[in-house]
């Protein structure tokens, strides 16, 4: 949606871009200076594969800091983004037909990662009216024998959703009871946080320590998405494992990255109580503007940059021209095409009907955006009411 979205703009077409993933900030002046200064020092050449030691001397004090976990640097990796930390550990871990859980609504890269390292996945629907979270019993129900990770997002991509440390203790009862089953914590919006304090799972069960690898990195919390740089902390065997798949193929990642991502983690945050306070202003606007739209609601999410939006009342109806709105797909292509509005739908998510929209975008760029939705979805009544009229005189 994103890259149709540009060819439009390309074209001169007045669009309104709500599908990125990244905050629209730029990376934070002192970042900036680090990386500049990491050129200029000669920080250019290879780096170890785990990364720099420095870095992840400043990682292992950050979840010691942050989230009471203790790690040796050893028991620490650092990649192209986070992206590449989870799928080195899967790549290092699953055999052909091991299954992995991940609770839909889900980051549309997950399942597809899972295949490609051998694995299948297993998708459990997380229902909206218990918050899109996994419910211990849904969790326990999904597992087999094969079954070899859980994947946990939170906070969520793509619906902000947040697990508490309860809900995380609930899901570790289950683990407790299936030993054979390990826990992927996706972290990345870890400091995107705004109703619900953050936690882990390692944090919420210290005793699962060695059965969870928590993916963690700078680009959301530090506007760091172009830099590439996620890092993992997990079992020493496991660490081991992916350094070697990762020496094979991206050898490592930057190193003027790296030592730019010192600064993000060690240095001043001052930036990031910014950043979630313009999100939280952004969120709220958005929420209350979509809950507006006649045949669209949303929940206030607690966390990321992202609301899920339940389209379901849209479904079926017709647009002025005749075209019926069949799914989500079709109602983000009728916003972009007709509104020229750009959103995700759910389905790329394993949700539907659902569409995602993001609020890192300026608040003028919010209040146009949610206007244009709110003008498409009043269209689309307005036109079932002028055919319901239309086939009564005739």
């Amino acid at each position: 949606m994103t890259a149709k979205a540009a060819a439009l703009r390309e074209q001169g077409v007045d669009i309104v871009t709500l599908s990125q993933g990244e905050p629209d900030f730029d990376t934070p002046e002192t970042v900036q200076q680090a990386g500049i200064a990491a050129i200029r020092n000669g920080r250019t050449r290879y780096t170890p594969v785990a990364g720099v030691k420095p870095l992840r001397e400043a990682i292992r004090d950050k979840l010691s800091r942050d989230n009471g976990l203790d790690y040796d640097i050893d028991q620490i990796t650092v990649g192209c983004g986070a992206k590449q930390i989870v799928f080195n550990g899967l790549f290092a871990t699953l055999d052909p037909g091991d299954e992995v859980i991940i609770p839909a609504p889900c980051w549309v890269s997950y399942p597809d990662m899972v295949r490609l390292a051998g694995g299948e996945p297993v998708l459990v629907p997380c229902r909206e009216r218990f918050g899109f979270k996994l419910k211990p019993e849904d969790f326990e129900a999904a597992i087999t024998p094969r079954t070899k990770w859980l994947m946990l997002n939170s906070p969520n991509n793509p619906t902000g959703a947040v697990y508490s440390r309860r809900e995380l203790a609930a899901l570790a009862e289950v683990l407790r009871r299936h030993p054979h089953v390990h826990v992927l914590c996706d972290d990345i919006y870890e400091k995107l946080v705004y109703d619900v304090p953050f936690t882990t799972m390692a944090e919420a069960a210290p005793d699962l320590i060695d059965r969870v690898l928590t993916v963690n990195g700078v680009s959301k919390s530090s506007a760091m998405t172009g830099w590439r740089l996620g890092y993992g902390a997990g079992p020493k065997d496991l660490i081991k494992a992916m350094n070697t798949i990762q020496g094979q193929t991206a050898s490592h990642t930057s190193s003027i990255s790296q030592y730019a991502a010192i600064e993000a983690i060690a240095g001043n945050q001052d930036y990031v109580t910014e950043f979630v306070t313009a999100f939280a202003r952004r969120r709220d606007l958005v929420v209350e503007q979509i809950n507006q739209a006649e045949g669209l609601s949303c929940r206030t999410p607690d966390g990321a940059f992202y609301v899920f939006v339940n389209c379901a009342g849209v479904i079926g109806k017709a647009t002025a021209g005749g075209k019926v709105i069949e799914d989500d797909m079709g109602f983000a292509m009728y916003l972009l095409e007709e509104f020229c509005v750009a959103v995700v739908p759910g389905s790329g998510f394993m949700a539907s009907p659902y569409v995602r929209i993001s609020y890192a975008a300026s608040e003028e760029e919010l209040r146009r955006a949610c206007g244009r939705i709110l003008a498409a979805c009043t269209a689309l009544f307005e036109s079932e009411k002028t055919r319901e009229q239309s086939k009564k005189t005739a």
